[in-house]
């Protein structure tokens, strides 16, 4: 094809109609453009850490796929996202520094492990085991819904978005199992089947006795330990009830109940 001339080049964009295709290929390039931006940002783009999501990410309830490096406590973990088809994980925790989401399962609630000088709550190590042998190292989804005080994602967690194939929420597994309780405080959130279904699983878990429940129903919530150790600071003294028990050991009598007591005493009380 032989090149075009400068003035017929001219006599070109003259022309109304080569005007508006040169116009209408412009647009479409810059569409095509913001188009394959938005696929890459939404589908491919990893999301670091905690301080790359943004409000907008929130506000869509975007779900993210990826795998569990962590389990710290019984009820959240560290997530490394794995955006795309193929994506390999760090296995150096060097590398993985600065590079995974805090996330913390949202509608539930665990047994509190020992921090800054507070005693456990009994059953948080096998609540933590069970969370720990479910996910970590383990493809998951996560639904990002809030930011919490402590600078968490809180997200519902499933394992599989496969309709089909029954949607396995994480949580609602770990209150049927016994391992956590359903959380209802203030701005809680749930999945699917709503706090409805998450606290009628929780009651059938205390009916069969599973997980925490098996020496039956009573004692501290984790909430309610909270609560008493943001207002009376790091305990580290013996509960009270425990110091109750231990002078009254030749009686079967029923111990009064103090604001310190430990999760669950009231049932290691009844005989």
């Amino acid at each position: 094809m032989p090149p075009i001339k400068l003035e017929e080049m001219k006599e070109r964009m003259k022309n109304p109609n080569f005007q508006l295709g040169l116009a209408l290929g412009s647009a479409v390039s810059l569409l095509g453009g913001i188009a394959g931006h938005r696929l890459y940002a939404r589908y491919f783009r990893r999301i670091q850490n905690s301080n790359w999501i943004t409000p907008d990410i929130l506000h869509k309830k975007r779900w993210i796929k990826g795998v569990v490096t962590d389990v710290g406590d019984a009820d959240n973990f560290r997530l490394y996202h794995t955006p795309g088809l193929f994506r390999r994980v760090p296995r150096d925790p060097k590398k993985l520094r600065d590079q995974t989401i805090h996330i913390r399962m949202a509608g539930v609630d665990a047994p509190e492990a020992a921090h800054f000088g507070r005693p456990a709550q009994p059953y948080s190590q096998e609540s933590l085991a069970w969370l720990k042998n479910r996910l970590l190292g383990k493809t998951v989804y996560c639904r990002l819904l809030r930011r919490d005080q402590y600078s968490r994602t809180v997200a519902n967690v499933v394992t599989n978005r496969l309709f089909f194939l029954g949607i396995s929420d994480v949580c609602l597994e770990m209150l049927r199992a016994g391992w956590v309780m359903t959380y209802e405080q203030a701005g809680a959130e749930y999945g699917p089947g709503g706090k409805e279904e998450y606290l009628k699983t929780e009651m059938e878990a205390k009916a069969a006795r599973r997980g925490m429940w098996e020496n039956g129903v009573g004692g501290e919530t984790p909430a309610e330990y909270k609560k008493r150790h943001a207002g009376s600071g790091a305990a580290t003294t013996e509960p009270a009830s425990t110091k109750a028990k231990s002078n009254s050991s030749t009686s079967k009598a029923k111990i009064v109940e103090t604001p310190s007591q430990g999760f669950f005493s009231r049932v290691f009380s009844r005989k």
